[in-house]
C-alpha cells in the first residue's frame, strides 16, 4: 500500500478515538515512557507539541521538567524543509505557526545542536516493529535523523503499527517504539 493511502488511513483511526479513550491510552504510553531506562538516563529530550490526533505530548513535557530534565522542541524552516531544537522551560515560550503547529519562538528560546539531545521523541503515523516510519509527509524528521546520533523513540497508539512498509533509501528508523500495550526494542527487531 502506498504510504500516503496508509497516512489517510491510519489518522482516520486516530481521529476517531473518543477523547477518553485517547487521554487513557497517552497516559499508558506516558507511564511505560517514564519506566524506560533510555529515558530515566536522558538529561535533555527533544520531542514535538502533539496536535489531535496524536499521542499527548504535553504531559511528557510537564513530567520531564519536573524531572529535572530539559526539554527542546522543534522549530521548522519551511523554505529548505529543515529544523532545529530549542529548549524551552514554559508553555508560554511557544506560538501557533502554520498548520496549527506550536512551536518554540526563537526570541524567547535557545537553539540547540543534536549533540546536545539524549533522546529524540520521532513523531510518526504509522510504524513497523523494526522502527521505520511514515511521517505526516513534510520529510522534515527524515532530514534531521540523517545527522542524528543520539536515541530514539516513538510513541504510538498500538493500531499505527502494521506488518510492513514501503522503505525507501532515505528512511531511518527509530531504535524503539512504546505503545499502550507494549515496548518494542526495534534495534533488536532489526538485527
Amino acid at each position: 500500500m502506498e504510504k500516503a493511502v496508509l497516512r489517510k488511513s491510519v489518522i482516520g483511526q486516530m481521529s476517531e478515538l473518543a477523547e477518553s479513550q485517547h487521554a487513557q491510552m497517552s497516559s499508558a504510553i506516558l507511564e511505560k515512557l517514564l519506566e524506560d531506562p533510555v529515558f530515566q538516563k536522558a538529561e535533555t529530550i527533544g520531542v514535538t507539541i502533539s496536535r489531535w490526533p496524536e499521542v499527548d505530548t504535553i504531559p511528557l513535557i510537564k513530567a520531564c521538567w519536573r524531572l529535572g530534565k530539559k526539554v527542546a522542541a522543534p522549530k521548522c524552516f519551511a523554505r529548505d524543509r529543515t529544523m532545529d531544537f530549542r529548549l524551552f522551560h514554559r508553555l508560554g515560550q511557544l506560538e501557533v505557526v502554520y498548520m496549527d503547529l506550536q512551536e518554540p519562538i526563537e526570541g524567547e528560546t535557545e537553539a540547540i545542536d543534536s549533540e546536545s539531545i539524549d533522546l529524540l521523541i520521532v513523531p510518526g503515523v504509522v510504524f513497523t516493529e523494526s522502527g521505520y516510519r511514515i511521517g505526516f509527509g513534510g520529510g522534515y524528521y527524515d532530514r534531521y535523523l540523517s545527522g542524528f546520533n543520539g536515541n530514539t523513540l516513538s510513541l504510538a497508539f498500538d493500531f499505527q503499527l502494521t506488518g510492513e512498509l514501503p522503505i525507501e533509501s532515505h528512511d531511518i528508523p527509530v531504535d524503539g517504539i512504546i505503545t499502550e500495550k507494549r515496548t518494542i526494542d526495534s534495534k533488536a527487531v532489526r538485527a
